[in-house]
């Protein structure tokens, strides 16, 4: 069932968090969902204070495994990886639980100045709450090419509003900054 947490930024803006059910499987499924289905879609990439990567595909991924935990997308010339379920070689057990994911969230940013007053995305947290990845989905503020529309498109949030129902429980409908 859907478990909301909003945390007030400094900078004003709210950030409304639901978060998903870290059962076996579960997590693996969305993000394979995410990076087979959808990878024209998203951009993604780490994203914290004075840092943000945006990395957008360019071709689908040539191939997502599973191995002692690690999810790997292999893009080609590059991959990455992401501890998401139980990793057993590691010599400390600690440093197994530091490193899987320990929490993962839908999350809907809201602002009330500026050009863009909200993003839609996940996001997933290690056992250090430190932040291992964040995928924004499409905007409804922002074109494919990431330009100021002149008006929002609500319905580019059909795919974080589809997934969030579907991996968190939650009701469906159109999130807008006004929610």
């Amino acid at each position: 069932m859907e478990q909301l947490q909003t945390i007030q930024n400094l900078d004003g803006s709210t950030t409304e968090y639901t978060d998903i059910s870290l059962t076996p499987g579960h997590l693996e499924r969305l993000l394979r969902e995410l990076f087979e289905q959808h990878w024209r879609e998203i951009i993604f990439g780490p994203c914290i204070q004075g840092a943000v990567f945006e990395v957008q595909l360019t071709e689908q991924p040539k191939k997502i495994a599973m191995f002692d935990g690690y999810l790997t997308v292999d893009v080609g010339p590059w991959h990455f990886h992401l501890c998401i379920d139980e990793h057993k070689d590691v010599p400390v057990a600690e440093l197994a639980r530091q490193r899987q994911v320990a929490r993962a969230a839908f999350f809907q940013d809201k602002r009330s100045t500026g050009h863009v007053l909200g993003s839609w995305g996940l996001r997933l947290w290690n056992g250090l709450g430190e932040q291992m990845i964040t995928i924004f989905f499409p905007n409804p503020y922002l074109t494919d090419a990431q330009k100021i529309r002149p008006e929002p498109d609500w319905r580019r949030l059909t795919l974080w509003q589809q997934l969030r129902q579907r991996y968190a429980g939650t009701a469906q409908g159109i999130a807008s900054v006004a929610d």
